[in-house]
């Protein structure tokens, strides 16, 4: 459910957390946390920037010492997508875990072109009001992308 029509943060509560958390989330669907998903979630958790398929298929390889194909890693994150553990950087066809999965946002995602850091904020007002503009129009949304691309604070500065 959306809060009430406000800006607010989610400080990262880290990967020893982030894994309980996904694991009581996906266990009450009736999924399992397997090792691999789990180390899956570590890894992006873990990671500094929006990571691939391929760069999360290459990380839990090394980590697991055994060779995971990328079709895996792509099933485990459609996964966590679906369940508010992941998403997916449309601009970068890229995923970060998702520092809140308890709460549902439509997350805007600031993307740096120069170095490719992303960060994120909040608005659901903002949200909301283009949710309420698509629907004036009787277009029924299922998800919502806000991605804005430009130049963050350290590459602008």
């Amino acid at each position: 459910m959306i809060d009430d029509a406000e800006t607010h943060v989610h400080p990262h509560p880290g990967a020893a957390r982030l894994r309980a958390t996904a694991a009581a989330l996906l266990e009450g669907s009736g999924v399992a946390i397997t090792d691999l998903r789990a180390c899956v979630l570590e890894t992006l958790a873990e990671a500094d920037r929006p990571l691939s398929a391929y760069d999360v298929s290459e990380a839990v390889s090394v980590r697991l010492g055994r060779r995971v194909v990328a079709n895996s890693v792509y099933r485990i994150l459609d996964l966590f997508v679906a369940h508010n553990l992941a998403k997916r950087i449309e601009c970068r066809s890229a995923y970060v875990a998702n520092v809140h999965p308890d709460c549902a946002h439509d997350c805007i995602f600031l993307v740096c072109k120069a170095c490719g850091a992303i960060d994120h904020l909040d608005d659901d007002l903002l949200a909301q009001t283009i949710r309420g503009h698509a629907a004036d129009r009787g277009f029924v949304a299922a998800r919502t992308v806000l991605e804005i691309e430009g130049l963050c604070h350290r590459c602008n500065g």
